[in-house]
């Protein structure tokens, strides 16, 4: 065990603006600094229990948020490395840390004292002078002790700990087999031919992955997305589509990183916690603290989405179907023949196809693009600095001010492509939440991860449209962490009801659909020829097509996530099955056997979007009604800009989300605004 005085993350961080050490910290310091951290959060804890002051808003609502800032900044730090950038000896960890934390976490939620104090100030809240922001804190703060079992009895109370004991564990496990198996599954091409129909990005991508391995002359793909995807659609090799395909849609399903005992395991331990807490379901206990409120709500919102979608969902299969008969004589289109066919169908009806697009999105430019969007809209300027250490070399930071004060709004990391030690997808996160730490008001740490396309030999990384418009939807959640404003961290930035908090970052994504958008950024980059119009007419027409069908596919998720979390666990004894029932209305081509995809739905089972998917979907409402308000008056409208940064991007979680959007917006969403965005109506 290393020294604690020399343990670099219990020391002051010294580095500029108190940045993360990441040069300094090794594997071997994280557990005794949690430890550590933990025994002083209890020494803290314990001197609010003994104040014989009576208790007061300072005194235990701020003193107890103020607590555990050096287990949250410990915490923090270990939870976004093990999934940027955990070897195996980090990854091991998690089994000792995360329990720990979670043991501390539910001795907090479930101390008879503390919360007598709580419920304490709670009672008089009515008497006390407390602010918009107070109140709100105040109110979360109660709510978060009776939530986690605080008004439970003794017995109640253990088992309650029990159960977050193993939830802490399973979480991580679910999420290291998916990644062990995405990570297992190699396609080697020897034979050229193979590749045909492949984009030239893919195929030197392939080779430089194969050369990285040592076999020159060869290909290598693997089923991380900027190998797999474009191989699904564009390799005429039907074959080998297929294999692709169900390697992917097989992760996790059995063998070695099977995730089905685990998934059984989580769900009826999200039950019988719910239904200690006194909900009926854990889609009941989530839902109590969204806009949605209840599982009948979500129901109805996904129900209203349905028919529109199924209708317009059956007509895209049956153009494509149509399409892959009369190219190919393909009569029985399969799931790796869609993305195919689809594809070519959209450069036959529009002379388009995405690729056309990749020389006018080099990443350095689409970065350089997003920061510009962000400088017009909201007055931000980024500037790279080389003096803040980085977990790993391809990670860049830039420092944020504001373009008229000058004034200093925060840090910005940035990671983007993928490796063996990164979790597929792409995320926000922060290393510190803007707010209150040490007893001042601090600027927010925030950083993107991503899994972008690599640079190869011989080109820079040249990006899919899809690849920028997640790129401006993680800038859009980055920009919700760094324009917050308010003093207490819990409350700060994203820290938002979660069907709420894709808003800022969907909306984001609006952008780049815009001709007006596009131009501040999309340059050849060879030429540096502006992106042609009729290329940006051909992606607008094209952007609506098989709209329905995208729709159908986010809403299966949607339901089948409910379906987890708001069935009986109890009466589930096959994952495959449960699937195949809780899908049988948003399924429109055959199920595959051997294949599901809740065995690597980690955003429900390993993420934070349990009973909490549909909320894609919700905030695609908020975006569309939103972004028809920016189109009203102008893309860059100053006035509707500084009233989203206001009333949404500046207040975190300080007011409830619709009070929030009617401040914006004037009045309160209008559904049909998706509906007609996608042209469904």
């Amino acid at each position: 065990m290393t020294n604690l005085s020399e343990n670099p993350l219990l020391k002051p961080f010294t580095n500029k603006d108190g940045a993360m050490p990441f040069d300094q910290v090794k594997v071997e310091h994280y557990l005794p600094a949690l430890e550590e951290s933990i025994r002083q959060a209890r020494e803290r804890i314990n001197a609010i229990k003994t104040n014989s002051a009576a208790p007061d808003f300072a005194n235990t609502i701020t003193a107890l948020e103020a607590a555990s800032e050096q287990v949250d900044r410990v915490a923090g730090i270990y939870g976004n490395l093990e999934v940027a950038h955990a070897d195996e000896a980090l990854q091991a960890l998690a089994k000792d840390l995360y329990p720990k934390l979670s043991a501390f976490s539910s001795d907090v939620s479930l101390d008879a004292e503390i919360f007598a104090k709580v419920k304490a100030v709670h009672e008089k809240s009515g008497s006390l002078k407390l602010d918009i922001e107070e109140a709100k804190l105040l109110e979360k703060t109660y709510l978060s002790f009776a939530r986690n079992g605080a008004l439970l009895d003794e017995k109640a109370k253990e088992r309650l700990r029990a159960i977050d004991q193993e939830l802490s564990v399973l979480g991580p496990k679910f999420s290291e087999n998916v990644l062990k198996a995405t990570n297992a599954f190699e396609m080697w091409i020897t034979d050229k031919a193979d590749l045909d129909g492949l984009p030239e990005g893919a195929i030197e991508a392939a080779a430089a992955a194969a050369d990285a391995k040592g076999k020159q002359g060869q290909w290598l793909f693997n089923l991380q997305f900027p190998s797999y995807l474009p191989f699904l659609t564009y390799a005429k090799n039907r074959a080998l589509r297929e294999k692709m395909w169900r390697a992917f849609a097989s992760r996790s399903v059995k063998g070695e990183f099977d995730n089905s005992e685990t998934i059984l395991k989580i769900v009826q331990l999200r039950h019988e916690r719910a239904h200690l807490l006194g909900f009926k379901t854990h889609a009941d206990y989530v839902l109590a603290e969204r806009m949605a409120k209840d599982p009948k709500t979500v129901t109805n919102f996904l129900d209203g989405l349905l028919s529109a979608s199924k209708t317009a969902a059956k007509r895209d299969l049956d153009e494509v179907t149509a399409f892959a008969k009369e190219t190919d004589g393909v009569t029985d289109i399969k799931p790796w023949d869609f993305g195919f066919y689809s594809e070519k169908l959209k450069e036959k009806k529009y002379a388009f196809n995405e690729e056309d697009l990749r020389p006018y999105f080099q990443l350095e430019k689409v970065v350089d693009g997003v920061f510009e969007h962000a400088r017009r809209l909201y007055g931000l300027t980024f500037k790279e600095t080389k003096e803040i250490p980085v977990y790993h070399p391809e990670v860049k930071t830039y420092e944020i001010h504001d373009e008229t004060s000058g004034e200093y709004v925060g840090l910005f990391y940035t990671d983007f492509f993928p490796r063996e030690t990164k979790k597929g997808g792409a995320w926000m996160t922060n290393f510190r939440e803007q707010g209150m730490w040490d007893g001042k008001v601090r600027r927010p740490h925030v950083s993107i991860v991503c899994n972008f396309t690599k640079p190869t030999p011989t080109k820079p990384s040249l990006l899919s449209y899809d690849e920028v418009r997640t790129l401006f939807h993680e800038f859009g959640h980055a920009l919700h962490g760094m324009l917050s404003q308010c003093r207490h961290r819990s409350l700060a930035g994203t820290s938002v009801y979660w069907d709420f908090v894709e808003l800022p970052s969907q909306i984001m994504e609006n952008w780049v659909g815009e001709k007006e958008g596009l131009d501040l950024f999309a340059k050849h980059y060879q030429t540096n020829a502006p992106i042609p119009e009729d290329l940006v007419k051909k992606l607008k027409r094209a952007q609506q097509f098989q709209a329905g069908w995208a729709s159908l596919r986010q809403l299966q998720f949607g339901y089948l996530d409910m379906n987890w979390h708001s069935a009986d666990p109890s009466k589930i004894t096959d994952v495959d099955a449960f699937e195949n029932q809780a899908t049988s209305e948003t399924r429109l081509l055959e199920r595959i056997a051997g294949t599901n995809s809740s065995s690597a739905f980690s955003h429900i089972f390993a993420g934070g979007y349990s009973a909490g998917y549909y909320s894609y979907k919700w905030a695609e409402v908020l975006d569309a009604d939103a972004f028809e308000f920016f189109k009203e008056k102008g893309l860059f409208d100053k006035e509707v800009a500084r009233s989203f940064k206001e009333n949404i991007l500046s207040r975190g979680g300080t007011e409830h989300p619709m009070d929030l959007y009617k401040k914006f917006r004037g009045r309160e969403p209008d559904p049909k605004a998706l509906l007609r965005r996608d042209g469904l109506i």
